[in-house]
């Protein structure tokens, strides 16, 4: 379980400081003047006066000029004789095309003709350089950049792998609620780490692998730091993913360095999480057998088996897919043990919320363990949120506490949906809305299985127009056929009131007719709940695991036994729906008061709902009082 979502991983360090970034903007700034003058400097620095090349033949022709200085075959100096209107002062014009004529035209005036030749000072020579200085200096801090985090450019086999010792706050065991058989089965790769000669004295050998399975939200990643903090050792934390890219071989040799890393750090830890993303079965799909991730699949299971557990290195994965890891990932002298981050139980989730609730200022009639009785299937992750939430609605009612009807909102926003009461609903549309959610409703009440009723709104959260949502009485880990069969029974409410009301259904009950038929398909196929059929399974689990396979499997059952099926599976549906409708009908009086008030006060809880009816209240009922539960409705 998490307990500790908000704390942050310990910030890595600004490798690049302010003296390089400072040297870096004088840099651009010098460049940036030379180029400027580059373009716009002059070209001797003389103070003559330019003039057309037009009328530098015109002076010519009339006997002005008395000497030229051409300069490198494209400008000429010109200088006027003394008789002339501009004597005394110099000009100069360029040559703008190859003038084969011009030295025959001076020398019939009796123009002196001069040549020279522009030296090349170090300042031309630099200014030439220029733009090549300025190209290649953009390519080196191009480089430099790309070196990252000490990584030498282009350096793309790399590894990726995050290193955490001794920075921030440590993670212990003590910082992770509940999880005791987890924690029992790691402590042993603690107490290696800390003592490795204890087991090696004995010729025993600890687990070169440790493989978290668990839902999402369960604190795999928080579990494996706890252990790292727990042994005081180094941990390498890295993502399944980091390991594939577009270059072929970068996954195989990111690998290899990783592993090298662990070596060079012993003792160690090093944590891949997500190990399914790089760790899937091999020779799945239309890519073959060579492509990039198997290529560092293989380089995995390799580096997994070339080195000893007396190197002090242990390597912890996360998944929530075991099912699809390869088979020589799970054997033996690879991850040789598999430790379960179970869901948590309701004393597990007291636990959490303690902790979680430490950070918030409560008031002093909230009850947790009520809040942890009606959140069963809730992640260590989604009770975080739930308190966060609860902090929030309060935060907003401008409230120096939180309380326990800010839990109950932050649950029904997170079961159901943020609720839009701003949507625009036609009076006719919205009570079709109320008699579907009071089918539903009612039905609980009339069903030995069925878990009690917590809430029924006509409120919109989501995309649904309505709701009614019911929450088990305990944490279950199994369903009866009883169990299913209600279910079915109460997804076909709606469709039986509407009938029973208007004649005719909505396109509304497309949610409760498609959940119906999955369950009673699971019941005939995969659970053995159809007398019909029997103990036997048919078909394979629908979720396409693998491309390559779903192409390649076949039906295990022919289509006698198909029909038998699809027989089943109706038979089981037509009953639930004829329960609901003789249900409906013999309760039609209290269906109409439910409805009637669900179009008046649009969201009733279950002890409202048992008064309207009839019902005598429940004893233990994890709902709040109603006033605080329809309140942020």
């Amino acid at each position: 379980m998490l307990n500790n979502q908000n704390d942050k991983l310990p910030p890595r360090p600004n490798i690049q400081g302010g003296r390089p970034n400072r040297f870096a903007l004088v840099f651009f700034v010098v460049m940036a003047v030379l180029f400027v003058g580059y373009f716009f400097r002059g070209s001797r620095g003389t103070d003559a006066r330019d003039i057309r090349y037009s009328d530098f033949l015109r002076y010519v022709e009339q006997n002005q000029v008395e000497s030229v200085t051409i300069h490198d075959n494209n400008s000429v100096d010109i200088f006027l004789r003394g008789n002339s209107g501009a004597a005394g002062i110099p000009m100069k014009t360029l040559i703008p095309y190859q003038d084969p004529g011009l030295i025959t035209t001076l020398q019939e005036k009796n123009v002196n003709i001069s040549g020279a030749v522009t030296g090349l000072s170090p300042l031309r020579i630099f200014l030439e350089f220029l733009p090549w200085l300025i190209f290649l200096s953009l390519m080196w801090i191009m480089f430099r950049n790309m070196q990252g985090s000490g990584n030498k450019a282009l350096q793309f086999g790399k590894s990726r792998a995050k290193r955490y010792q001794d920075e921030g706050k440590k993670v212990v065991f003590n910082d992770v609620a509940g999880q005791h058989d987890a924690k029992y089965e790691l402590e042993e790769v603690v107490a290696f780490l800390k003592n490795p000669q204890k087991f090696t004295k004995m010729g025993a050998r600890i687990p070169k692998g440790v493989l978290l399975v668990g839902m999402p939200g369960t604190g795999k990643t928080l579990m494996a730091r706890a252990v790292a903090g727990e042994a005081g050792v180094a941990f390498f934390h890295m993502s399944g993913s980091d390991f594939v890219e577009m270059f072929v071989g970068v996954g195989a040799s990111r690998v290899r360095d990783l592993f090298e890393q662990g070596r060079r750090s012993s003792p160690c830890i090093i944590f891949i999480d997500e190990l399914d993303a790089v760790g899937r079965t091999r020779g799945a799909g239309y890519g073959g057998g060579h492509d990039e991730r198997e290529q560092t699949l293989n380089q995995l299971l390799v580096e997994m088996d070339g080195f000893d557990s007396k190197d002090g290195v242990i390597i912890l994965a996360a998944t929530n897919r075991p099912d699809v890891l390869d088979p020589a990932l799970l054997r033996p002298g690879r991850f040789d043990r598999q430790v379960v981050v179970a869901m948590p139980d309701i004393k597990e989730r007291e636990s959490i919320l303690n902790i979680h609730a430490a950070k918030i200022p409560l008031a002093k009639d909230i009850d947790l363990s009520r809040v942890a009785r009606a959140t069963p299937g809730m992640s260590g992750a989604d009770i975080a949120n739930l308190v966060n939430e609860a902090a929030l609605f309060a935060a907003r009612r401008d409230r120096a506490d939180v309380e326990m009807g800010d839990f109950e909102e932050a649950r029904d926003k997170i079961l159901m949906g943020v609720a839009r009461t701003t949507l625009v609903i036609s009076d006719k549309e919205r009570r079709m809305t109320a008699v579907h959610e009071a089918g539903h409703a009612l039905l609980h009440y009339f069903l030995k299985d069925a878990d009690p009723l917590h809430k029924v709104t006509v409120v919109p959260h989501g995309r649904a127009l309505g709701m009614a949502m019911s929450l088990p009485e305990e944490d279950s880990y199994s369903r009866t056929r009883g169990w299913m069969r209600d279910r079915i029974v109460i997804c076909y409410g709606g469709w039986i009131a509407e009938m029973l009301f208007y004649g005719e259904t909505t396109t509304g009950t497309k949610q409760d007719i498609q959940q119906a038929t999955e369950m009673a398909r699971h019941m005939a196929c995969e659970w053995g709940m159809a007398e019909e059929l029997g103990p036997v399974a048919y078909g394979q689990e629908e979720e396409p695991i693998f491309l390559g396979k779903e192409i390649a499997r076949h039906k295990d059952y022919s289509e006698e036994t198909a029909r038998l099926i699809d027989k089943a599976v109706k038979e089981i549906l037509d009953s639930a729906r004829s329960e609901a409708r003789k249900i409906l009908e013999d309760h039609k009086t209290e269906l109409e008061k439910l409805a009637e008030a669900l179009l008046n006060r649009e969201t009733l809880v279950d002890d409202e709902v048992r008064v309207i009816i009839g019902f005598p209240p429940r004893e233990d009922s994890s709902s709040v009082p109603s006033s605080a539960a329809s309140s942020g409705v």
